[in-house]
């Protein structure tokens, strides 16, 4: 099973600064996915709490067997959240393989955007390549 965490802001993709992250919501990007790789098994999560992505990355970490791979979106706690950086670190560590998606290009837009504190500590980087960000990060961790 393939899971795809998102973090703050993401349930309102679609209606958020269209012209940046795009018309489509996340759930037409879930749809998507599955109709793109109907054999491959998703879970998709989104919360705008920090704790709550800290939570499940610990419980995949504890039960690997449940997760082929996981793609991340964790928004604006990329650029701020050492505790994520922390959970993410150790469930790398742990053997899981964690593809980070940013649909917009943060190395274009403000300063405080530039530095993602988890880009040393996943497996893979996803960034600037829209909402089709999701399925390369699937195609990555099909093929490693």
């Amino acid at each position: 099973m393939y899971w795809i965490l998102n973090g703050p802001n993401l349930n309102r993709l679609g209606r958020r600064k269209p012209e940046i992250y795009g018309t489509l919501s996340m759930e037409q990007v879930v749809v998507d996915i599955q109709r793109t790789y109907p054999a491959l098994h998703f879970q998709y999560r989104q919360s705008n709490h920090e704790g709550d992505l800290i939570d499940w990355l610990q419980h995949l970490t504890d039960t690997p067997a449940d997760c082929q791979g996981i793609v991340l979106n964790a928004g604006g706690l990329s650029h701020t959240s050492v505790s994520l950086r922390d959970a993410v670190e150790e469930a790398c560590e742990s053997g899981l393989r964690i593809v980070e998606v940013h649909i917009s290009d943060i190395y274009t837009r403000e300063a405080f955007r530039h530095t993602s504190l988890l880009s040393d500590v996943v497996t893979h980087s996803i960034i600037g390549h829209g909402t089709n960000g999701y399925k390369e990060a699937i195609e990555w961790l099909e093929k490693h």
